[in-house]
C-alpha cells in the first residue's frame, strides 16, 4: 500500500490529549484558506410563528456557505421548479391540516378502506368502504402485529391479497429492530412509499429554503439495504430508507455525497470505511441525515481513535475492496478513488488544530438531522459537543410503520403528525389497560397528556399499536403536535413505580448537565438483590474518580424522584433500595449492540439503544454474554 508514510503520521499523530491550537496558530502552520470558512460572520435567520402557514424552522444560527463550486450552483438552479413545487405543496398541506384535521382524516380512512377493499383480511373483519369510524372501532380490536402474522405470513409466500386491495402494489417488506419482540415484516406499497417520500420531501424543503446555501451543498445520507433478503416469493426485504435512495432520479441522486450502492454493502467494517471515505472527502457537504444519533457519533469517534485509516483510505482510494457487481459497482469505485490532495488537506487540519472536528472537515456544514427524542436524546449532548455551532434538527417519528410527524421547528423533536398519509387514533396511557378504553381521534387530544398511537395504513393495517408514547404538546390549527417519549414496552414496575424510559433519559441528562460528567451510553435495569433497586450501567470513555461516580448517582437519584411520585415514595419507605451504578468498558456496549442485532434482523442505522431495560434478567444475560460476568466493575451505592 503506497499510503501516507510513517514519517509522515508521525507529525499528526494525536497524543491522549492533544493541546488544541488556536486559529492564529492554524494561520501561521500555513493551512489552506478553506480552513477558516467557520469563522465566517453568521447570519440570524428570522423565526415565524407556528400558524405561519408556511411552517417555521426556529431560528438557529447558519454559517454563509463559500467556496461552493459553479457546478453545485448549477445544479441548485436545475433544480428550483422541483424546490418550487414542493414548497407550494407543504403550504397547501399546513394550511389544510390547520383549518379541517378532522375532515382530512376521515377522507384519509375513506382512501384506506377502499384501496385495500377486497383483501382476505377486510372480509374476514367486515371492512368496507365508507364506514364510520365507530363502524371501524366496533370490527376490529386495537392490536400489535400478532394479529396480523399469519395474514403477512400468507403474503411472504405470495399471497398479497391477504392484506392488500388489487390496486395496492407490493414492493418490498420493511424488516423491523425488533425494540419489542422478534423482527417483524411491514408490507411496503406503492401507496405507502409515496406518502413516506411525502412526508421527507415536505420536511426536507424547509430547510432547502431557509437555512442558507443549502440546496448548493451535498448530503451525507446514511442508509440500510432495501435487500438483505428475499421471501419465498421473491419480494425484497431490509429497509425502506435503501429503497428510496435506489429510485432516485440522477439529478436528485447527486446531491448525495453516498452512493446507494454503499447501502448493499455487508461487510460492516467495509461499509463504515466506505462512508467515512466518501463523506470526508467530499469538502461540500451541507447536512448529514440518518435515523439514529449513534450512528453519527460511532463515525466521528472512530476518526478521533484512529485518524491514520481514514488519511490512508482518502489517500490509496478503496476501490479495490468494492465488489460491488454492474454499473452501481464502477460508480461506487469511481466515487471512492484515491484523493491525495484531500488527505493532505485534513492531515494539515490534524496539525493545526489536534482533531478532525466536523466544523472544521466540512466548512459548509449546517444542519445534523437525526432523531432527537426519546432516547435518542442521551446522546444529543455529546453530539453537540463534537458538532459545536452545528444546528441539530429532529426529522420526525417514523418507523417501519411509516411516518408520523413532521416537525414545523428546529431544535425540538415534537412535530404536526401527519394526517394527510395515515388514519391515527390515540390510547390515553392511564387507559391503556382498561378492557374498554376511550380512544381519541387526532383532533380530541389534550396538551400535556400522553397517549399510545394507533395507526391505519396502506399496508393493510388496522388501528396497529406501534406501542410508541407520545405526549401532545399543542396544535397547528386542528392538528396535534406531538413529541415522541419512549417506546410502550419500556416501562419497569419493580412495585408499582412505573419507570418510563423517558424519565431516565431526562434524569440521566439532567445530572449529566448538573455534574459535568459525560457517559456516552447508559442502561438501568432493575436487580432483585437483598433489597429490590435498579442499577445504572454506564459507559465512561475518561477516568473518573469514584467521588465524581457516587456524586452522578446521586444526581440520578434525585432527578429520578422528581419526575416520578411513585418512585419517590417507594424509596422514601424503603420498598426500592438506593440506585447502584457500575462502569462498562465500551466493548460491552459494541457486543449488546451486536447481540440486539442478531436477534432482531435489523440494521445498525435502526438500532435504538434501552436506555432501560425492564428485564431483571438483564445484568446475568448481558454481563455473561459480554464476558464480564465474573469480572469486578466499579459500583457505587447511594
Amino acid at each position: 500500500m503506497s499510503g501516507v508514510s510513517q514519517q509522515e503520521l508521525e507529525g499528526w499523530q494525536s497524543p491522549a490529549k492533544p493541546k488544541v491550537r488556536s486559529r492564529a496558530e492554524a494561520n501561521a502552520a500555513g493551512l489552506p484558506a478553506i480552513s477558516d470558512v467557520s469563522l465566517q460572520s453568521r447570519v440570524q435567520v428570522p423565526g415565524r410563528n407556528l400558524q405561519d402557514s408556511r411552517g417555521v424552522l426556529g431560528n438557529p444560527e447558519f454559517r454563509v456557505p463559500t467556496g461552493i463550486p459553479w457546478s453545485h450552483r448549477v445544479r441548485a438552479f436545475f433544480g428550483r421548479p422541483l424546490r418550487a413545487r414542493l414548497a407550494r405543496g407543504r403550504r397547501r398541506f399546513l394550511r389544510r391540516a390547520a383549518v379541517n384535521c378532522q375532515a382530512l382524516q376521515q377522507r384519509v380512512l375513506q382512501d384506506l378502506l377502499k384501496l385495500n377493499s377486497g383483501s382476505a383480511f377486510a372480509r374476514d373483519f367486515g371492512l368496507t368502504p365508507g364506514m364510520t369510524v365507530q363502524q371501524l372501532r366496533d370490527q376490529v380490536p386495537i392490536s400489535d402485529y400478532e394479529l396480523y402474522r399469519p395474514y403477512v405470513d400468507r403474503m411472504l409466500r405470495g399471497e398479497t391479497s391477504a392484506l392488500l386491495g388489487r390496486r395496492n402494489r407490493l414492493l418490498m417488506f420493511a424488516m423491523t429492530s425488533g425494540t419489542t419482540s422478534s423482527s417483524k415484516y411491514i408490507p411496503v406499497t406503492s401507496r405507502f412509499l409515496a406518502d413516506y417520500r411525502a412526508g421527507w420531501q415536505m420536511w426536507g424543503i424547509e430547510l432547502y429554503r431557509t437555512v442558507p446555501g443549502l440546496p448548493d451543498l451535498n448530503v451525507v445520507q446514511i442508509a440500510s439495504s432495501h435487500c438483505r433478503s428475499l421471501t419465498p416469493a421473491g419480494t425484497p426485504c431490509g429497509n425502506i430508507s435503501g429503497l428510496v435512495a435506489s429510485m432516485q432520479s440522477p439529478l436528485v441522486r447527486s446531491l448525495y455525497t453516498i452512493p446507494a450502492a454503499v447501502a448493499d454493502i455487508s461487510d460492516a467494517d467495509l461499509k463504515r470505511r466506505l462512508i467515512l471515505s466518501l463523506a470526508y472527502g467530499d469538502p461540500h457537504v451541507g447536512m448529514f441525515v440518518t435515523a439514529n444519533p449513534s450512528t453519527l457519533l460511532q463515525l466521528f469517534e472512530s476518526v478521533q481513535r484512529n485518524p491514520e485509516q481514514l488519511l490512508r483510505d482518502l489517500h490509496d482510494g478503496l476501490g479495490s475492496e468494492v465488489t460491488v457487481p454492474g454499473s452501481a459497482g464502477r460508480r461506487l469505485k469511481a466515487a471512492v478513488r484515491s484523493k491525495a490532495d484531500r488527505s493532505r488537506h485534513l492531515q494539515q487540519l490534524l496539525r493545526a488544530y489536534g482533531q478532525l472536528a466536523p466544523r472544521d472537515v466540512w466548512p459548509n456544514l449546517q444542519v445534523m438531522a437525526c432523531w432527537t427524542g426519546g432516547s435518542a436524546s442521551a446522546y444529543i449532548s455529546r453530539l453537540r459537543e463534537i458538532c459545536e455551532g452545528i444546528t441539530i434538527c429532529d426529522h420526525g417519528l417514523h418507523a417501519s410503520e411509516g411516518r408520523m410527524t413532521m416537525p414545523l421547528a428546529a431544535e425540538t423533536s415534537a412535530g404536526m403528525l401527519e394526517i394527510g398519509t395515515h388514519f391515527f387514533e390515540f390510547l390515553p396511557v392511564e387507559k391503556a389497560d382498561s378492557p374498554d378504553p376511550h380512544v381519541l381521534s387526532a383532533w380530541e387530544l389534550t396538551p400535556g397528556r400522553e397517549y399510545y398511537i394507533l395507526l391505519t395504513t396502506s399496508s393493510g393495517f388496522y388501528r396497529y399499536n406501534i406501542r410508541d408514547v407520545v405526549r401532545c404538546t399543542g396544535f397547528h390549527g386542528d392538528a396535534p403536535l406531538l413529541e415522541f417519549l419512549h417506546k410502550g414496552a419500556h416501562i419497569s414496575s419493580i412495585t408499582g413505580e412505573k419507570i418510563s424510559e423517558s424519565q431516565v433519559v431526562e434524569a440521566v441528562r439532567a445530572a449529566q448537565a448538573d455534574s459535568g460528567l459525560c457517559t456516552t451510553q447508559f442502561t438501568m435495569t432493575p436487580e432483585w438483590l437483598d433489597q429490590p433497586g435498579y442499577t445504572l450501567y454506564v459507559d465512561l470513555r475518561r477516568h473518573t474518580e469514584s467521588t465524581q461516580l457516587e456524586r452522578f448517582a446521586s444526581l440520578v437519584e434525585q432527578q429520578l424522584c422528581s419526575r416520578n411520585e411513585e418512585y419517590r415514595e417507594k424509596r422514601q419507605t424503603g420498598r426500592l433500595g438506593a440506585i447502584r451504578m457500575r462502569a462498562l468498558p465500551e466493548s460491552a456496549w459494541q457486543t449488546l449492540q451486536q447481540t440486539r442485532l442478531k436477534k432482531s434482523g435489523g440494521s445498525a442505522e435502526q438500532y435504538k439503544h434501552p436506555c432501560l431495560m425492564p428485564d431483571p434478567e438483564f445484568r446475568s444475560v448481558f454481563l455473561q454474554a459480554c464476558g464480564l460476568a465474573g469480572e469486578p466493575f466499579r459500583q457505587t451505592h447511594l
